[in-house]
């Protein structure tokens, strides 16, 4: 079977780059840029979705290798508290970011930009949030998990 380890690294940094594009998207349509932002935008939505793929490809793999798909985390006290917090918050809010993301993208290529800006100003904190906790979940789990 092929090794797809490395799937977890590249999905923190999809998550990274899906982040860094939508701040610099929102900074890009600050400064009135529109083409610019759309650009930035649907490229965190590429990246977003390329995440997505492979977020499920290793679940997958993950499970026919160990038997179960999860990696788990060993952290104890409120550092293990924090860490299932900011799971379950990242998970629940995950599910809403495709349908927050293709819906400002239709909205913003009919040129509906009150009803878009209307949506973003709760979808885009979401998207973020969803994007930071991945990466912070990534580093507590591949990089800060104690070993029991």
């Amino acid at each position: 079977m092929v090794d797809l380890s490395f799937l977890p690294h590249l999905n923190a940094s999809l998550n990274a780059l899906a982040c860094t594009l939508l701040i610099t998207g929102r900074v890009q349509i600050m400064k009135r840029r529109v083409v610019n932002h759309r650009r930035c935008m649907i490229s965190a939505a590429v990246a977003s979705s390329l995440f997505l793929v492979c977020y499920v490809v290793h679940y997958i793999w993950r499970a026919k290798i160990s038997g179960s798909p999860h990696t788990r985390y060993h952290g104890t006290g409120w550092v293990q508290g924090l860490y299932y917090t900011m799971l379950l918050s990242h998970i629940v809010l995950a599910i809403t970011v495709p349908v927050f993301a293709v819906r400002l993208i239709h909205l913003g290529l009919l040129g509906r930009y009150d009803a878009h800006r209307r949506i973003a100003r709760i979808g885009f904190p979401v998207w973020i949030y969803v994007s930071v906790t991945g990466v912070l979940i990534y580093l507590m789990l591949y990089w800060f998990n104690p070993t029991p």
